[in-house]
């Protein structure tokens, strides 16, 4: 189910955001959908990583490509 959510923005900003999206191509609400959608992403992404480097700062083992080639394979 889809949830409608309003938001106020200095005027510069709502300009901003209908200069990008018709650069883009798009509507100014799907445009904002998208830009909140990766920006969502991103922080999924970075939230991975972040736990990556975590492990790997507390002894997790890591490979080299070399390493991975033997294992896989891939050594030709």
């Amino acid at each position: 189910m889809n949830k409608r959510v309003t938001i106020e923005m200095p005027e510069e900003m709502h300009r901003l955001i209908a200069e990008y999206a018709a650069q883009a191509g798009a509507e100014p609400d799907t445009y904002m959908k998208d830009v909140l959608e990766q920006h969502l992403e991103d922080l999924h992404d970075i939230a991975l990583a972040e736990a990556a480097m975590e492990r790997i700062r507390n002894g997790e083992r890591t490979y080299t490509l070399e390493e991975v080639k033997i294992r896989l394979g891939l050594d030709d």
